[in-house]
């Protein structure tokens, strides 16, 4: 049985010897893999998102603040982000109550309770009512 070795492949030229600037570089990242992907209802290709959330949306609720002029897509995402995973531990820490009732779907008291028991979540006392 023969055994296969893989072997690091180095760059020939430095990331930032290839590219004058950040956007200059992530545009032609884009464009090669683009140019490697299939064309065609024969491709294959997964498409995954950084994000869940539209970040179009995200960005337009950041500039409802009257403290914020202008939002970079780095701040619209880590926003995005921080919200994606705030949500996933209230809905994880409400399903623990769910499911003690038995029940497999989420309910307000679920919420209610994870707010009451958790401190993290003391700042919400108060929000559902």
């Amino acid at each position: 049985m023969a055994a296969t070795v893989a072997t690091p492949v180095t760059p020939t030229e430095h990331e930032s010897d290839r590219c004058g600037s950040e956007e200059e570089c992530r545009g032609a990242e884009a464009e090669e893999e683009s140019s490697q992907q299939q064309i065609g209802p024969a491709a294959t290709v997964t498409h995954t998102r950084l994000s869940k959330l539209p970040l179009a949306r995200i960005k337009a609720l950041m500039k409802t603040d009257p403290d914020v002029s202008l939002a970079s897509q780095e701040s619209v995402f880590i926003i995005a982000k921080a919200t994606e995973l705030f949500v996933e531990m209230i809905a994880k820490d409400a399903m623990v109550y769910a499911q003690q009732g038995k029940r497999k779907t989420l309910q307000r008291k679920d919420l209610d309770n994870a707010i009451e028991a958790i401190d993290e979540f003391a700042f919400l006392e108060g929000t559902l009512d």
